[in-house]
């Protein structure tokens, strides 16, 4: 097993990826189904070490066939093996039926029973694979929850039966799997939406194909790399100075939602810019600066005041605590159409989505409800195919879209990012606030639109998660923002 690689793929790519290995390089479809049950019995040994008496559950096609290899070798190392077939194995083709005539000569088929759960100590999944296209119904829906409800650790071979390998969703009823062995390919599914609480750890081997099995196909997206904020963030040269890094001027705060832009705009001075100032309502400035007095606040009522302001910044970040009323439309209005790069958040996005326009240079960063008005549509639409929906907001307004949520996703229309780094704890109020004047704060620095989106949400939850370092309830995005300085000093 080795580390994972950056690319993802759709299922039908690496369904081709398969088909090149075997026509292309002469690696028999047997030989890599035995490789691939060979590389989770290994997993299995390593990461649980103690299990004793495993419960395989076998589908009726070549994830099926892997579950049947594991089988075998599980029982050939002396190992007890309930093997629960959902579909005939003699009614199975090709390498699934040699793989499961193998199996059944030393392991005895059962019908599943919840009371089978009882007594193992390890469920291995291979009861669908990636060529899920409908929700999971009868026999297989009911072994999936009963499994769930058991607690019982479960591998999952290739993708947690009922996770959709495309989208990351449920289809109908998915395994809740501590680990995920995956093969040839990076499933994109496997990291976004509700992947996160059905795949576990997700492992790859590539079964020894070579890697021109790769050639000349473009991954459908790519995981953000570990490194990549040092590699971007090197130390400063000791002569720097704060013209060197760029001034963000942050716009929201109706009455009452002051803390928005207070939030958002320490995030854009803990990024690193240079100078960071705050157009708000007049009521919020003594509050911001008691606060934090490094951030220059000024009280604006009338959009025609941030003039004098717009001339002397970089970048804009609008929409926290902006609000929904007359003034926080003029003062989006305003700098919508101007000639300063944008980030657009929360109310700024709900302006927008009732005045459609289109940029090259602004960053939207919408949650589902945000994107969902953004493509008018609903929620479950969004979560149905976060990808598709990520990539038509960058079509449809230009300029770089990052979907938050469990698997953040960041595309420009070409090219599709994906974060998998965060924690639930980030379910409060004011971490998209962070997210917004961080990004605009790289953004100040020199960063374009898509690298400054990368670096931002990157930089926003790794420190989110060593904020959770004490507990994730109860996470708030201050503990966030205490944390941001020691990431963006890698």
């Amino acid at each position: 097993m080795s580390e994972l690689p950056g690319a993802l793929y759709t299922p039908e790519q690496v369904r081709e990826l398969d088909r090149r290995a075997i026509e292309d390089h002469s690696i028999p479809g047997g030989v890599l189904m035995a490789r691939a049950g060979r590389a989770a019995w290994r997993l299995i040994r390593q990461r649980f070490p103690g299990a004793r008496r495993l419960l395989v559950l076998c589908g009726g096609g070549n994830n099926g066939g892997d579950g049947y290899v594991i089988a075998r070798l599980a029982a050939d190392a002396g190992l007890a093996v309930e093997l629960c077939p959902f579909a005939d194995p003699s009614g199975l083709r090709g390498d699934a039926r040699r793989a499961a005539d193998e199996a059944l000569v030393c392991v005895s088929p059962a019908a599943f029973s919840p009371e089978r759960l009882a007594e193992a100590d390890l469920v291995v999944d291979a009861l669908l694979g990636t060529g899920l296209d409908r929700p999971v119904s009868g026999a297989m829906a009911d072994a999936i929850e009963a499994v769930n409800a058991s607690q019982c650790p479960v591998i999952a071979v290739d993708v947690p039966s009922g996770l959709s390998a495309r989208t990351g969703q449920v289809m109908g009823v998915a395994m809740r799997a501590a680990l995920t062995p995956t093969f040839i390919g990076l499933k994109q599914g496997l990291f976004t939406g509700q992947a996160a609480d059905c795949a576990g750890e997700v492992v790859f081997d590539d079964l020894q194909v070579p890697a021109a099995v790769h050639d000349g196909m473009q991954p459908s997206a790519h995981l953000l790399r570990p490194a990549a904020l040092a590699e971007a963030l090197p130390r400063r040269p000791r002569t720097a100075h704060k013209g060197a890094f760029g001034h963000v001027l942050v716009i929201g705060g109706d009455h009452g939602m002051g803390g928005a832009v207070r939030i958002a705009g320490e995030a854009a001075a803990r990024s690193g810019a240079g100078l960071t100032s705050v157009a708000t309502r007049p009521a919020h400035v003594p509050a911001l600066l008691g606060a934090r007095p490094e951030l220059m606040v000024r009280g604006v009522e009338k959009a025609d005041e941030l003039a004098a302001l717009l001339a002397r910044v970089d970048v804009l970040a609008v929409g926290p605590g902006l609000g929904q009323a007359d003034w926080g439309r003029a003062l989006f209005e305003a700098v919508r159409d101007g000639d300063r790069p944008l980030v657009v958040d929360a109310d700024g996005l709900n302006w927008l989505a009732q005045a459609p326009a289109r940029r090259d240079d602004w960053v939207l960063t919408p949650h589902p409800g945000e994107a969902a008005r953004l493509l008018e549509t609903d929620v479950a639409a969004i979560n149905r195919d976060r990808f598709a929906a990520v990539t038509a907001i960058a079509h449809r307004y230009g300029g770089v879209a990052v979907l938050k949520g469990a698997g953040t996703l960041i595309s420009d229309g070409r090219h599709c990012r994906v974060c998998t780094e965060g924690n639930p704890g980030m379910a409060s109020g004011g971490m998209g606030d962070a997210l917004t004047g961080l990004i605009a704060g790289l953004r100040a620095q020199g960063f374009d639109a898509l690298a400054a989106a990368c670096l931002g949400v990157q930089a926003h939850a790794r420190a989110a998660d060593r904020a959770a370092s004490g507990g994730e309830r109860g996470l708030l995005a201050g503990d966030l923002l205490n944390a941001l300085r020691g990431v963006v000093n890698p």
